[in-house]
């Protein structure tokens, strides 16, 4: 394939995203095949010679679309969304097309300084505070990564990267049960250790970690010779939607000099509207936050928002210099390489600019609180209906519920059946998580072109599976 024969079949892709667009209310949410079925049509070698791009596309439409889950379904009210709004695309085919490596300012000024501008439009559109500084990450597993990093270099008086953990004091780290996995494998990554990752009691409707228990716990450590490093802390957790006082949090961290994180990654976008900022109140206290607009706000995956109120901590911790990668005869400019994990970066500031420039917030703010309503909606038609409880309240647009109708002799198989009857029957894709020990059915409305239709479809598809089950 050559550049002169990539009118046609780029016009081919737009015309097809276009109808996959329009026709995906048609489509099972979840992928219908089974472990290996695509595998097999793929070929054990790559071909020796090329094929025409005809039979690649055709051969694309055969083999890979059926074993697509399609995050983009309006009924994907599974895990959290990873949405792909129109202009956010528009965006990333030109960033694609031109292909730049962002790593330095010199390699693409435009991209650099973009960056720099969109990250302080959605520090003020969110109301954090000037004294904080963004920077786009791939995910917030890499945010919270650095962060700590952070906090381990620190509390080690900045000489963790030069020495090495061994022979150091036992590093602690604090946060609830209810924080994200991605929690768990930057302790593991940054050689702190899963045993060093002390999970403090929640308490509460909103699940949050207990002050007075992190306070007690920090004490029991620095008296046990440990040396405690820093706090993470959630709003708007993955299972539940779990949020902690992220003021009191971090009045106890800074008590004992300890880093704060917050990780907002899903909750965080709705920050846009300030009658959610609540969840979120006091996160001006914290030392960074981390959320992702390929969630709810509309970019595609992958742009994750990270805030630091000291870069000087983040570059100090991740920042290296080789002669190569110096910057002659330009003081002041920012390398955001040097803010990261990895060295090359993508263009992804292109596609928030984009997506701010095309919808303006209000038109970003009117999608999350309709998101926010429907779900308040469908819960308290679930909760009225025959056989139904509501498990945990709704968190913005997420909830979760079970069925357990009068003489049900186990609850938990019950709703594991539902749960995966609804998502082989296709209309609508959920997941479950546990809460209070129970097994629980998470409902969570987010993607960006979803209607209130979709989301009473959800009440519909759910009832009339469950009944199907109880009559078995």
């Amino acid at each position: 394939m050559r550049w002169s024969d990539f009118p046609k079949w780029g016009r081919y892709v737009a015309d097809w995203a276009a109808e996959y667009h329009a026709g995906l209310r048609a489509r099972p949410v979840r992928a219908q095949t089974k472990p290996g079925e695509i595998a097999a049509q793929l070929g054990a070698e790559a071909p020796e010679e090329g094929h025409p791009v005809e039979e690649v596309i055709a051969d694309f439409e055969r083999i890979v679309l059926p074993g697509i889950t399609h995050w983009q379904h309006p009924r994907f009210f599974a895990y959290f969304p990873s949405n792909a709004a129109p202009a956010s695309v528009l965006a990333e085919f030109f960033t694609t097309v031109m292909a730049p490596q962002c790593m330095l300012w010199q390699t693409s000024p435009a991209a650099t300084e973009m960056e720099t501008r969109v990250m302080d439009w959605l520090r003020h559109a969110l109301g954090l505070p000037a004294p904080f500084h963004g920077v786009i990450q791939a995910s917030a597993s890499e945010a919270t990564l650095a962060a700590v990093l952070t906090m381990r270099e620190k509390a080690l008086d900045w000489q963790g990267n030069a020495q090495g953990l061994s022979g150091q004091p036992r590093l602690r780290v604090y946060a609830s049960e209810e924080v994200h996995t991605s929690i768990d494998r930057a302790i593991w990554i940054a050689g702190i250790g899963a045993e060093n990752l002390v999970r403090i009691p929640t308490q509460g409707p909103l699940r949050g970690m207990d002050p007075a228990a992190l306070d007690a716990a920090i004490k029991a450590d620095l008296a046990a010779g440990h040396l405690p490093a820093g706090v993470i802390a959630c709003t708007g957790g993955t299972g539940t939607g779990a949020c902690d006082d992220i003021s009191a949090v971090c009045d106890v961290a800074a008590a004992h000099g300890l880093y704060t994180h917050v990780d907002a990654a899903w909750a965080g976008s709705a920050m846009l509207c300030e009658e959610f900022r609540g969840l979120w109140e006091g996160v001006e206290k914290a030392d960074s936050v981390v959320l992702n607009p390929h969630k709810w706000m509309g970019t595609q995956f992958d742009l994750s928002a990270h805030f630091v109120r000291a870069p000087e901590d983040l570059t100090r911790t991740l920042a290296i210099q080789p002669e190569y990668l110096k910057t002659h005869g330009a003081d002041g400019i920012i390398n955001y390489s040097e803010w990261s994990v990895p060295l090359g970066r993508r263009f992804r500031a292109l596609k928030l600019w984009f997506l701010f420039r095309t919808y303006g917030l209000e038109g970003l703010r009117g999608r999350l609180r309709n998101h926010v309503q429907w779900s308040e909606e469908l819960c308290e038609r679930l909760r009225a209906a025959p056989g139904f409880e509501i498990v945990t309240e709704p968190v913005l647009s997420l909830f979760t519920f079970r069925y357990a109708p009068e003489g049900a002799s186990d609850p938990d198989a019950l709703n594991q059946r539902l749960v995966e009857a609804i998502n082989d029957d296709g209309r609508i894709y959920l997941t479950q998580t546990r809460a209070e020990g129970q097994l629980v059915i998470r409902f969570q409305a987010g993607q960006f072109d979803c209607t209130r239709e979709d989301v009473m479809m959800a009440h519909d598809v759910i009832t009339e599976i469950a009944t199907t089950l109880q009559e078995s």
